[in-house]
C-alpha cells in the first residue's frame, strides 16, 4: 500500500465502483470497502435501473414528472434533468460491460413497471439487479492497475491537510495506518442501521455522513428517510429483506389482516402509488384495524413466471416457509433509503474544498422529500461520473505535487466502550420518526441522543469498528432528530 493518491475513494458499492472505473491510468486511486466488495446496499438492490431507452413510448419529460410527483416537488428540477437525460447512456455503458440485464425473444431489454412511473422504463437482471451490477463494476475495477483495492477496511478519520486529506482506518488485521490523497469522493452508502428495521446491509451506519460533518460539510435533509412498504415481515431479522417493487408492478395485490384490498381507499393509484403514500396507507389501515399483519398476494400469477421473474425473492420466502406462488407474503414498512445527506451540486462536490460525495450518501436533490422507484441506482452512476471526470479536470491543472510529511499513526488504544448505545439509539429514532412520526417524543429523544455522543465521543474509548459506527449512529441520530424538532417550531 501507498502512502499517497491522487484520489481516495470510501466505499465500493455502485457509486464507488463506477467512479473508480472514470479515471485515467496516471491517476493512482485508493478504493475503501468497509468490509466484502460485494456486501453494499447497491448489491441488495431487487428492482432495477430506471432510464428513457425507448423514446418511442417514453421520453425524458416522463420520467422527470414522475420524479417530481413523486418527490413532493421538493426536488432540484436541474439535478432531474441531467440525472434523467444523462442517465441512459450510463445504462447503456453497464450493458457493454457485461451486465446481463433481461432481454426479450428478440434480444432487446425487457423494461417492467414500478410504482410511481407512468411508463415501463425498468431495466433489470431478474430480481437482483443490483447485485449484477456490482459483481460487473468490481469485475472491471479489479482490471485498473492504478486503482488499489483495500476491502474489510474501516475509515475512522479523516482530515483536512490543506492541500487534501489525511485518511485514517482500521485495517482487515486489526492495525491502523493513515494515507493522503489530494481529493476524496465519499461514496459510503445509507443509514439504515440507525433504525430497529432496515432493508439496509449491516455496514450502511452513516460513516461517510458523520466523517463529512466532522470536516464542517453542509448536511441537508437528513430527516427525510423513505420507508419501504413491503419488506418481509420477519419476526426477529433486524435487517429484512425486500420484497421489491416490481411484485407489485407485475400485478401483486396488498392485503390487510382479513384478506381484504385496501390500498386504493387512501390513494386512487392504489397498490403503485409512490412508496411513501402506500406506506402511509399500511400505517393508517393498521390503526384502523387494530392489527400490524399485512401481506403482497401474488398467487394469482402463473407459478413458473413468479419464479422465473422473482427467483431470488421466491428462494428467500421458502427460506421462511413461505411459497409465494400459493401463499400470501407478510409485509410491513420498514427504513429503507435516505433521500438527504452530504449536500452536494451538480458536479457531487461538497462545501468542503476537494470532498465529493455521491450516491446514497450524498443529497443532490433529485429525489425530492421522496425517492421514485430505482432512481437510485441511476443517481449513483450519474453523479459518480461527474465527480470523477470533475476531479480528473482538477489534477490536471491544480498543484498536485507529493505531499511535504507523511501524516503519523494514531494510538487507537483505550477503555471498552460500553455496550448499548447503538441499540438505544435505534429505538429512540424508531419511536420518534417513523413512517407516522411522533412529535411528541422528539426533544426528549433528541436530548438523549446528544448524551449518548458525547460520551461516546469524549469518553476515551478504544477506537475500532464498534466505536466508530455507534459515532456515526449518534451523529447521524442527532441530525435527524435536530432537523425534525426544528421543523416542528416552525
Amino acid at each position: 500500500m501507498n502512502r499517497e493518491y491522487d484520489v481516495l475513494i470510501v466505499g465500493a458499492g455502485a457509486a464507488g465502483l463506477y467512479a473508480a472505473l472514470q479515471f485515467p491510468e496516471n491517476v493512482r486511486v485508493l478504493l475503501l470497502s468497509k468490509r466484502e466488495l460485494t456486501l453494499s446496499n447497491s448489491s441488495l438492490a431487487q428492482g432495477g435501473v430506471a432510464a428513457v431507452l425507448d423514446r418511442d413510448n417514453d421520453n425524458f419529460k416522463l420520467h422527470i414528472a414522475d420524479t417530481l410527483i413523486a418527490g413532493k416537488y421538493k426536488n432540484d428540477l436541474n439535478a432531474i434533468k441531467i440525472l434523467v437525460e444523462e442517465g441512459p447512456k450510463d445504462v447503456l455503458k453497464l450493458k457493454e460491460m457485461g451486465v446481463a440485464f433481461d432481454l426479450d425473444k428478440d434480444g432487446h431489454l425487457m423494461m417492467t413497471l414500478e410504482a410511481g412511473h407512468s411508463r415501463h422504463r425498468i431495466v433489470h437482471h431478474k430480481d437482483s439487479t443490483g447485485r449484477a451490477i456490482v459483481d460487473t463494476l468490481i469485475e472491471q475495477v479489479k482490471t485498473h492497475k492504478n486503482v488499489e483495492i483495500l476491502d474489510n477496511t474501516l475509515l475512522y478519520k479523516l482530515e483536512n491537510n490543506g492541500r487534501g486529506f489525511d485518511a485514517g482506518m482500521i485495517l482487515p488485521n486489526g492495525s491502523s495506518d493513515v494515507v493522503s490523497a489530494h481529493y476524496c469522493i465519499l461514496a459510503s452508502g445509507g443509514i439504515g442501521r440507525v433504525y430497529q428495521y432496515t432493508t439496509n446491509s449491516a455496514i450502511a451506519t452513516g460513516d461517510g455522513i458523520t466523517l463529512a460533518h466532522m470536516l464542517g460539510a453542509k448536511i441537508k435533509h437528513l430527516s427525510w428517510i423513505q420507508f419501504h412498504p413491503t419488506a418481509f415481515a420477519a419476526e426477529n431479522d433486524r435487517e429484512r429483506f425486500l420484497i421489491s417493487e416490481a411484485v407489485r408492478g407485475e400485478g401483486a395485490v396488498l392485503l390487510n389482516c382479513d384478506g381484504e384490498r385496501f390500498a386504493s381507499k387512501y390513494d386512487e393509484r392504489g397498490e403503485l402509488a409512490p412508496r411513501d403514500v402506500v406506506s402511509n396507507a399500511i400505517m393508517l389501515e393498521s390503526r384502523a384495524k387494530g392489527n400490524e399483519k399485512f401481506y403482497l398476494d401474488i398467487t394469482h400469477k402463473d407459478p413458473e413466471f413468479v419464479k422465473n421473474r422473482f427467483p431470488m425473492i421466491y428462494e428467500k420466502c421458502l427460506e421462511e416457509n413461505i411459497d409465494i406462488t400459493k401463499q400470501w407474503i407478510p409485509v410491513f414498512p420498514c427504513q429503507h433509503y435516505l433521500m438527504g445527506g452530504i449536500d452536494v451540486d451538480i458536479y457531487a462536490r461538497t462545501s468542503v474544498s476537494r470532498l465529493y460525495a455521491a450516491g446514497e450518501c450524498s443529497h443532490t436533490g433529485v429525489h425530492g422529500a421522496n425517492r421514485l422507484a430505482s432512481n437510485s441506482l441511476l443517481e449513483a452512476l450519474v453523479f459518480s461520473r461527474r465527480a470523477a471526470n470533475d476531479i480528473t479536470e482538477k489534477l490536471k491543472t491544480e498543484n498536485n505535487a507529493p505531499f511535504e510529511t507523511e501524516p503519523e499513526k494514531d494510538d487507537l488504544s483505550g477503555s471498552k466502550m460500553p455496550h448499548g448505545f447503538r441499540t438505544e439509539i435505534r429505538k429512540i429514532v424508531q419511536d420518534c420518526h417513523f413512517v407516522i412520526p411522533k412529535p411528541e417524543n422528539v426533544a426528549a429523544g433528541l436530548k438523549r441522543t446528544n448524551e449518548i455522543l458525547d460520551n461516546i465521543v469524549n469518553g476515551g474509548y478504544e477506537i475500532n469498528q464498534d466505536f466508530v459506527e455507534a459515532r456515526s449512529l449518534a451523529t447521524v441520530a442527532a441530525i435527524i432528530l435536530k432537523e425534525v424538532s426544528e421543523n416542528n417550531d416552525t
